[in-house]
C-alpha cells in the first residue's frame, strides 16, 4: 500500500473513503467529525442513526453523500488518560478496523485524520508513530491510503515518519 501526506480539508478529497473521527454515539460532534457531517449533509446523520453508535477502537461504514469521497469509515478513537489504559491499542485497532471496513466496500483509496489527536488529546507524535506503523503493518487491499494533515505541526510530523 502506498503512504503518503498530505495537508489537506479531508471533506474535499475525491477518494473511495474517508475515515471520520467520530464520537460513540456517531451523531456528530466537532472538529473534523463535525465538518464531515456538515459537508456531506443530513442524510449523514440519518444514516449514522441507523449504527446505534460504535464502540471505541472500533469502525462503521455509511456512504458519503454530498462528500466527493463515496464512503466515510467511522472510527471512534481513544481519549487519552496518560497512556496507562490501553489508549495505544484502542488507536492501532481504529486503524486496522479502518482498512478492514475499506475492504469491505472495495476502496482502494483511503484519507485518514489524525485520530484521537483534537478534543480527545493523543499526544500528536504518538499518534501518528501508531497510525503510520499500523497502516504499514495490517494486510489490506487497500492500495492508497493518504495521511491527511490539517496543520503543519501534524504534517511534519507524518513526513518525519514517512
Amino acid at each position: 500500500m502506498l503512504l503518503t501526506v498530505i495537508r489537506a480539508d479531508i471533506t474535499t478529497l475525491d477518494v473511495d473513503a474517508i475515515v471520520n473521527a467520530a464520537n460513540s454515539s456517531l451523531l456528530g460532534g466537532g472538529g473534523v467529525d463535525g465538518a464531515i457531517h456538515r459537508a456531506a449533509g443530513p442524510q449523514l446523520l440519518a444514516a449514522c442513526r441507523l449504527l446505534g453508535g460504535c464502540p471505541t477502537g472500533e469502525a462503521k461504514t455509511t456512504l458519503g453523500f454530498d462528500l466527493p469521497a463515496r464512503h466515510v469509515i467511522h472510527t471512534v478513537g481513544p481519549v487519552w488518560r496518560g497512556g496507562g489504559h490501553g489508549e495505544a491499542e484502542l488507536l492501532a485497532s481504529c486503524y486496522r478496523n479502518c482498512l478492514r471496513e475499506a475492504d469491505k466496500v472495495s476502496a482502494r483509496s483511503v484519507a485518514f485524520p489524525a485520530v484521537s489527536t483534537g478534543v480527545y488529546g493523543y499526544p500528536k507524535s504518538a499518534a501518528a508513530s501508531i497510525a503510520v506503523t499500523t497502516l504499514r503493518d495490517t494486510p489490506t487491499a487497500v492500495e492508497s491510503a493518504m495521511l491527511v494533515a490539517f496543520d503543519a505541526e501534524n504534517e511534519a510530523l507524518y513526513s518525519s515518519l514517512l
